[in-house]
């Protein structure tokens, strides 16, 4: 008896509904995901075994290099505006649109106040390496507040809401750790968290 021959068809699949799911969930994380600024100084936090996220929003980061020199800033950009209007009536700072322009587009504050103006009159590749030499002052001033104090005044100003984290780098003396944490105490600032990279070796030991 012959068999019987099955005829082999080519099979087909409408790939279009896969492509417009991706397409959804793209549009989805382009929308939610936020875009980390990148810091103006390298610092390499060290190793924990804490597991404690920082939040992702409403937080003053505040970077220590190795040298000591501190930045302070905050993702919200509309924060950010708000602490330098402060800080410039304040002091008594004048600065034009472009200078303001090159604030709102810079990670942190690191120039003290008496360089902020020249500082964010240089072009974005200069400030990016004058930066480096910079830092908040900690010095207090007519023995009131330090400068990096008084920022910190206006983010929680800006924010009544804004949590503080510390990041360090492995190589910041703790001299510098304990004068930073000192001035916050100061102000009553008692509650912060600290930057540490997961150490996933000694977690599972």
């Amino acid at each position: 008896m012959a068999k019987v021959k099955i005829q082999k068809k080519d099979i087909w699949i409408d790939m279009t509904p896969m492509s417009d799911v991706m397409t959804l969930l793209l549009c989805f994380f382009m929308l939610t995901s936020t875009f980390l600024t990148p810091e103006p100084v390298q610092v390499t936090a060290p190793n924990s075994v804490s597991e404690l996220k920082i939040p992702e929003q409403d937080v003053l980061n505040i970077l220590v290099t190795p040298e000591g020199r501190i930045f302070c800033g905050t993702e919200n950009k509309n924060n950010m505006q708000a602490m330098l209007d402060m800080m410039t009536d304040k002091f008594g700072v004048k600065l034009n649109d472009t200078q303001i322009k090159h604030f709102r587009e810079d990670a942190m504050v690191g120039a003290s106040m008496s360089q902020l103006a020249n500082y964010l009159s240089l072009e974005p590749e200069k400030m990016g390496e004058a930066i480096q030499k910079l830092g908040l002052p900690l010095d207090s001033i007519n023995g009131g507040k330090s400068e990096f104090q008084e920022w910190v005044t206006a983010a929680r100003n800006a924010n009544p809401d804004i949590k503080l984290a510390i990041k360090c780098d492995s190589k910041t003396p703790y001299s510098s750790i304990k004068k930073l944490m000192s001035e916050l105490q100061d102000m009553n600032e008692n509650r912060f968290q600290l930057i540490t990279n997961l150490d996933v070796k000694r977690l599972n030991e």
